[in-house]
């Protein structure tokens, strides 16, 4: 009788258990959760929208953040992670080493990394390709973002890493370009990058979110998301988008 009574209330505190890490895991994280908890958090911006971060952006730092919409996927995909910054400047050289910063920038990177490139007056070379491609995805790189352009599209796309580009093209950048620094501040596609920084990226395109606001602005871009993804059901019962935006507050 006493070890079944034991084995009764074993099971009760079990229960208990289960329905309090049930009810903690239904419970909104703060921005002071996600400050401390970084994987967590590039878990939780890869399930936000690119729109919703940039729009949570402007409400909350009053500035834009999106990069032109020249970067392109090369196949749609979606994707966050931490900036690591590459700048190629345009230099014609016969120096074999020009480019082996490039690469070991690659190896200095891991899990959760983009690679963020910027190609001075790179539209139609190649910044990065099928090599490269392989090696960020076997080290774990959620995806790149070229401002420059892109080759090698049928690896990259039978490996599955996701790129975001000016566009293909069979060029190369050796011999036409020097390694110009890692981790360094940089203007691509019409916003300002740091290493560190978080980049979401959907079909919708490329946003860069500060890193010190990083926390702030997903909490945002999560109720953004919530309320347009409520409204859609609204507006298919109701057929106003009018009343949907007076009853949510989005558009």
């Amino acid at each position: 009788m006493r070890s079944m009574t034991w084995a009764c209330l074993s099971a009760a505190v079990l229960l208990a258990a289960a329905g309090t890490v049930a009810l903690h895991a239904d419970t909104p994280l703060t921005a002071a959760d996600y400050a401390k908890d970084l994987p967590r958090m590039l878990d939780a911006y890869k399930h936000v929208e690119a729109a919703s971060v940039s729009d949570a952006e402007e409400q909350i730092l009053h500035e834009k953040h999106y990069m032109s919409h020249t970067e392109r996927a090369i196949f749609p995909a979606k994707f966050a992670g931490v900036a690591l910054t590459v700048l190629l400047k345009k230099e014609e050289n016969k120096d074999p080493n020009a480019l082996s910063g490039m690469l070991e920038a690659i190896d200095s990177g891991g899990p959760g990394s983009v690679y963020v490139m910027k190609v001075e007056d790179g539209a139609d070379i190649a910044g990065m390709g099928g090599l490269m491609g392989t090696a960020m995805f076997n080290r774990g790189f959620t995806g790149a973002v070229v401002d420059g352009g892109v080759r090698d599209i049928p690896q990259l796309t039978k490996i599955g890493f996701p790129v975001f580009a000016t566009g293909p093209v069979p060029s190369t950048s050796v011999g036409h370009y020097r390694f110009g620094g890692k981790n360094i501040p940089l203007d691509v596609a019409g916003t300002h990058v740091e290493a560190n920084d978080i980049i979401v990226a959907d079909q919708d395109g490329v946003v860069v979110v500060p890193r010190s606001h990083a926390a702030e602005i997903l909490v945002k871009a999560q109720q953004l998301d919530f309320s347009e993804h409520s409204m859609y059901p609204y507006i298919e019962k109701f057929h106003s988008i009018v009343e949907a935006v007076k009853q949510f507050g989005r558009i």
